[in-house]
């Protein structure tokens, strides 16, 4: 009983501190940004605004804006948390909302993976501050950047 109260009460598959935890989305979010401009997109950072999106991203040809969602995962995660604010806003604006996943080893970022549209059916009550959806069943929903 003393052992398991000594180890780490960190769950498998998530950064032990916050400094990873930071480079971890550090990585993620310059992995979209440059799939966005490698798209032809003109990405802004507005993560600092909490309005349920992290990057606004400009599409000159259409000429209509992404609101992309990053979550950076450490390699081998099993599972990702979805603000209730970043749900409302995949159903409020699903033709616009994109969640970008995007796994980091070793601080070195994979190609993003978008999941667009709502992420659910209906919008979270007041009582849910966050829903943990399933990484492996979300990436079969995911795309390449396009």
């Amino acid at each position: 009983l003393l052992e398991s109260r000594q180890t780490s009460s960190v769950p498998d598959h998530f950064a032990a501190d916050s400094a990873a935890r930071r480079a971890i989305e550090l990585a993620a979010m310059e992995a979209v940004m440059a799939a966005e401009r490698a798209l032809g997109n003109e990405p802004a950072d507005v993560s600092d605004q909490k309005i349920g999106y992290d990057i606004a991203s400009h599409d000159p040809r259409a000429g209509h804006l992404r609101f992309i969602e990053v979550k950076g995962r450490i390699d081998g995660a099993d599972s990702v948390m979805v603000t209730r604010q970043e749900v409302i806003t995949s159903l409020h604006e699903p033709e616009k909302f994109i969640l970008a996943i995007v796994s980091v080893a070793a601080g070195s970022a994979h190609a993003p993976r978008y999941v667009r549209g709502p992420l659910v059916d209906r919008e979270p009550s007041f009582l849910e501050t966050a829903i943990q959806f399933d990484l492996r069943r979300l990436l079969e929903r995911a795309r390449e950047p396009a």
